[in-house]
Formats: C-alpha cells, structure tokens, sequence
C-alpha cells in the first residue's frame, strides 16, 4: 500500500469534527447502568430505506417464540441468582439486565444488540458476561459505531461463546486494530460460519491484511459479507491470497467496492479455491467490458454457483457476451441479477442464446435495462417459464408489442411470484391483457405497477380479477403515481378489496404535486379495512385528507395495527394529478 493509500485511508477513517470527538469521548465513559434516560440518538434514530432493508441490513428481528424460551434457557437456569449479602443480580440475570436495558430481548443463543448506541464501556461490560451466554450462536453488534477502537476488550474473552457461529459488526467503525483482535480470536469461535464487516470503510485502505493474515487453512466460514468497505487493490489482494484458506465459502458480497481490472483479475484466479460457493455478488463494483470477460473465465472454477449478482455496473453495457458465454457452466444458477447495466440489445440477444442451457434459473432481474423492451419475445421464448418465479421488468422501456407478449407468456408463468413492471408507461390501457391470463392457482404475491399511466378501466379490469379470486395469494400491491385513475377506479377497486385476504402492503401514493381529495373514495376504504385482515402498511401520500377523514381512517386502522403513511394536509386543492 503507498502513502497515498494509507492516508486517504486514515482520512476516511478518522475525519471528524472536534465536537465529534469531544462528544465521543463523553460517551465512551458512561456505560448503560449510569444512563438514566435513553440515549438520544436511540428515540430518534430514523428507520431505515428500504434500499438497506434490500442490502440485509435492516435490525434482526428476536423471534416471538424467544420469549416463551426464556424460561428453558440453560444459562437461566443455572444463573439466575442474586447475591445475598449485596442484593446484585449474577450470571444470567445480569444478561438479562444489560440486554433489557438496551430494548432488547433476551436470548441464550441469539445476541441482537444493533443500533443499541453502545459505548465502549458497554463492551467492556458485554465481554464480563460472555462467561454466561455458553449457548450464545448469533451475536449482532451492528450499527454501533463507537464499537470501532474498542473490540478487542470483548474479542479476549471469546472462548466463552465457542459455539458462536454468527458475527455481525455492520458500521461499527472498525479500525486495523479492530481487523488484528478479530482475526486473532478467530481460534476461539472454531464453529464461526458467517462474518458480516459491511460498511466499515476502516476494512478497506490496507487494513484487510490485518485480519486475512490469521486465517488458518480450512477454515469454516460459509459467508463472508464485505458491502461498501472502500476496499483498495491492496486490501483485494489480500483477500485473494485468503481464499485458499476459505475452502468452505458459500456466500461471498464485495458489493459496492470499486474493484480495478487487476483487483478482479487477482479473486478470478483464487476462485478456485471455494468450489462450494452459491452466492456471489458484485453489485456496484465498477465492472466493464474487460472485468467481464476475466470474470468469465472464472465461472468454471464455481460450478455449484446459484446466485449471481452483477447489477448496476453502468460499464458492463456491450460486454455481456464474454461473460454469459461462460454461463452455460452454471447447471445450478437460480438466480441472476443484472439490473441497471446499461445492457445493449446485443447483451440481451447473447443472453437469449445461453437461456435453454439455464434450466434451474428461478430468477432473472434485467430491470432498468431500456434494451430489454425490443428483445423481451426473444427472452420469453427461450427462458424455463414454467419455474420463473420472480421477473422484475420495471423501467424496461417495454413496447405495447412487448406487453402483448408477456400477457401471453403469463399462462406459461404458472410459479410465478413477483412480477414489476413500474415505470412502463405502455402497461395503462393494456392491464386487462396480464390479467385476465391469470388462473385461479396464480401464486403471484407481489404487483408493482407504479408510474404505468394507469386508468380507470385498468382499475375496473383489476377489480374484477380480485372478484375471480386470482389474486387471493396477494401480499404486496403498489398502485402508486398514477394519478390519471379516476374516483370511479379507486371506488371499484375498494369495493372488492375484501378479497385481497392476505395483503399486507397497499400504496396508492400519487405524485408530490398531486395532493387529490379522498373524499369520493374514502367510504369504499373504510369499510373494505375491516375484511383485511393482513394489511400491515396503507401508504396514502400525496392525497389530501380533512382533518375528520383522517380521524375516521386512523381510527380504523388503529384497531388493526396498520402503519399509515400519508400527508398532513388539511384540506384537498384543486391541483390536477401528474
């Protein structure tokens, strides 16, 4: 690594403002037991976009059932004691303390403390009670990022938790001295399986090293998740030199890493290596023509290889070809991502070639590919149809031919669970053709049909297809930004909405510059909430709502637990929707 590297690395990693550091320093000192109030950062803390809850990042959610475990969880059993003489709680009980206090729930074999603001004297506590979670599996620490400088107090005591198979330390700031202890204590978690360092830019500018250096031969890591950790050619390289060691890999995400042509060139060669691996992803990671077609050459090395991810590499357009020749290798592929590539019609012709070889392909995702639109009779006519479950083909500039297509092809698409086509302005006017390919065993669970140009006898047509019951198994809906329906669609679609049983989603969200009454709508809402039963989100915004609709619909909702997105507006305006 040169200086250059080095430094910028050390920028990236350290580059705050004083009153940063200074409220750091005061929050490193206080530990949980002498906070009186939550932090913060922890009332307010925003949720998270759903782009991160696609990346897998998102809070892990204890099971409900972990509750009911509580009473059989060994350490509990065994240590949930209060000392006599000075009336302290011990062993499980203080775990149970420390992870209650932090609005968790307690579990013997799964730690979730993410987004917990935990200080570093929060992890010096954590490591004195390791000798009481034996059964600990999981352990999730992401999303605190004064965990960075301070991971080794707790790395020493691992051998307390030698059944760990998890680690998750997503943005916890890691530093190199961070990468040395983890890599030293990997002799302690010998069972350890999945490593997820995801957003640390601290991993990255060299400092990888730090931790591939301890790596011992046959290792048990299955995943290792490295998204966004601005990892460097030297840091590439590094890993490369590491995958010898990693014989068992089956999960493999450097997305989101700007990878050279040598970087790519130097993990093809070691890909050899992980015959085992089923997941690899490369998404946003600056490929082009070249890293394609070395990229290529190394398919045959991961034969058992399911999911492959290249999506949003705007460079790979027109050298698809070196690349998909090479996929025929993949006699296990089930899923393949290559949204926003800027794939050309040539791409898409080359990939229409290789379909007949794809035979367990479950998932092809080419969205926000404008070439697909002239070619999707080509893709249609030589994909496995009858296994397809998922086809995202939203912003795919499809014609009002290729939607003809598709509508036929929907009677071939008899597994078919997800289906986008958003952002196809064609789809308006031309819904009644998709849906009335639908049969009555259609296991489609998820419609997305935003900006499509909309209108209310699409409505009408989509109405009708809830009352035939092909659309029972329904779970998400996403009607959003056609503001060209009518009252009259929004009304029928309402009335007939009871038989959506298992929707959870519905949004029907306009455009920002819309704000139109509910008012003629409404009442068909109302009572048609009632009957489902499901619905967890009811997505409104951009419609304008009286201050007594608004209490009427919240009130509604309120009983079912259902999450209201919507606007503040007190009265509608007579603005046109867009």
């Amino acid at each position: 690594m040169d200086s250059a590297e080095a430094t910028k690395g050390k920028e990236g990693v350290q580059k705050r403002s004083p009153l940063d550091l200074l409220m750091n320093q005061l929050r490193r000192k206080a530990s949980f037991t002498e906070r009186k109030k939550p932090a913060v950062g922890r009332l307010f803390r925003p949720s998270e976009s759903s782009d991160k809850r696609n990346s897998n990042i998102p809070e892990m959610k204890e099971s409900e059932a972990s509750e009911g475990k509580e009473n059989n969880d060994p350490g509990k059993e065994i240590n949930n004691t209060t000392d006599e003489e000075t009336g302290s709680v011990v062993g499980w009980g203080r775990v149970k303390q420390f992870v209650q206090k932090l609005g968790k729930t307690p579990h013997s074999q799964n730690l979730s403390l993410s987004h917990c603001d935990l200080t570093a004297t929060d992890v010096v506590e954590l490591a004195t009670l390791l000798p009481f979670m034996a059964q600990l599996e999981v352990m999730d620490l992401s999303w605190n990022d004064l965990v960075g400088g301070s991971l080794k107090a707790l790395t020493v005591h691992l051998q307390h938790v030698e059944k760990l198979r998890v680690m998750k330390l997503c943005n916890c700031r890691l530093t190199a001295q961070d990468l040395t202890a983890l890599g030293q204590a990997l002799d302690c978690i010998p069972l350890i399986e999945v490593l997820d360092l995801s957003w640390n830019i601290g991993v990255g500018a060299g400092n990888f090293r730090h931790f591939t250096e301890h790596l011992q031969p046959e290792s048990t890591l299955k995943e290792l998740r490295l998204v966004d950790c601005q990892l460097s050619e030297t840091d590439v390289t590094a890993l490369s030199e590491a995958l010898p060691m990693l014989s068992s890999l089956e999960e493999f995400d450097l997305s989101n890493n700007k990878l050279s042509i040598k970087g790519i060139e130097n993990l093809s060669s070691s890909l050899s290596s992980t015959p085992r691996l089923k997941t690899l992803k490369l998404s946003m990671c600056g490929l082009n023509k070249d890293s394609l077609s070395v990229l290529g050459q190394a398919l045959k090395f991961i034969p058992a290889l399911e999911d492959f991810d290249i999506s949003c590499n705007k460079e790979a357009g027109g050298g698809l070809a070196t690349l998909v020749t090479n996929l025929t290798l993949l006699t296990h592929l089930r899923r393949l991502s290559m949204q926003l590539c800027c794939l050309t019609k040539e791409d898409v012709l080359a990939l229409v070639q290789v379909a007949p070889s794809l035979k367990e392909l479950r998932e092809l995702d080419l969205s926000s590919n404008k070439s697909v639109g002239d070619t999707l009779q080509n893709l249609l006519q030589t994909l496995p149809l009858s296994q397809m479950t998922k086809l995202p083909l939203n912003n795919c500039a499809l014609s009002t031919p290729a939607c003809r297509d598709l509508a036929t092809a929907m009677q071939k698409l008899q597994q078919l669970e997800s289906l986008n086509l958003s952002w196809n302005k064609c789809v308006g006017e031309n819904l009644r053709q998709f849906l009335e390919s639908l049969q009555s065993d259609c296991k489609l669970q998820e419609l997305r049909l935003s900006s499509c140009n909309l209108t209310t006898e699409d409505l009408l047509y989509l109405e009708s297809a809830c009352q035939r019951g092909v659309l029972s198994q329904l779970k998400q809906l996403d009607l959003s930004y056609n503001g060209s329906i009518g009252d009259g669609g929004w009304t029928s679609l309402f009335g007939k909405a009871a038989a959506l049983k298992g929707l959870e989603e519905l949004d029907v969200s306009l455009r920002p510059s819309a704000f139109l009454s509910v008012s003629p709508w409404l009442p068909s809402l109302l009572e048609a909430l009632p009957h489902l039963s499901s619905l967890t989100r009811l997505s409104l915004q951009h419609w304008s709502l009286s201050s007594a609709e608004r209490e009427k619909l919240e009130k509604v909702l309120s009983k079912k637990n259902v999450i209201l997105e919507c606007d503040r507006m007190a009265s509608p305006t007579p603005k046109a929707a867009g």
